[in-house]
């Protein structure tokens, strides 16, 4: 179970890469429009969560230590706030016709930095997981 663990927490952070990755296709893309973004989105709404749900489920389920697993959870809070960011940001200007005001372009400015915080959130739970794997391994070792 412990090994099934570490697996998901490396997948939680290939998703991660691949988000950074599927937002750079979409900005370069030309011409721009919301399908510029579809991998992206499909990624932040439907990977990482389901990633982070079956991860901390598996967490749970092998007895890591709560704070691995609130940490393994962390992601989804975050996805939601990336939502609620994007959101505001149409409520303040931002709209796809090539017009967006300048407070909306420093909200959505914060969808970047939230990213960098889910990627060290994966990167610290991955770091976790192998740590908490390797203990049972050291621990199930026969003593000479």
């Amino acid at each position: 179970m412990r090994r099934a663990y570490v697996i998901l927490a490396g997948l939680m952070v290939l998703a991660v890469v691949a988000q950074f990755y599927f937002a750079a296709v979409g900005a370069f893309a030309k011409p721009q429009d919301d399908r510029s973004f579809a991998l992206h989105l499909m990624g932040g709404v439907m990977i990482i969560p389901m990633l982070s749900l079956l991860a901390t489920l598996v967490a749970a389920l092998a007895r890591a230590p709560g704070k691995l697993i609130g940490l393994t959870a962390l992601p989804l809070g975050l996805i939601a706030v990336q939502v609620l960011i994007t959101e505001a940001g149409k409520g303040l200007g931002a709209s796809s016709d090539d017009h967006t005001t300048p407070a909306a372009l420093v909200f959505l400015g914060l969808h970047a930095i939230v990213g960098l915080a889910i990627m060290a959130v994966v990167g610290i739970t991955m770091r976790g997981a192998r740590t908490f794997a390797a203990a049972s391994r050291t621990a199930a070792a026969p003593s000479a």
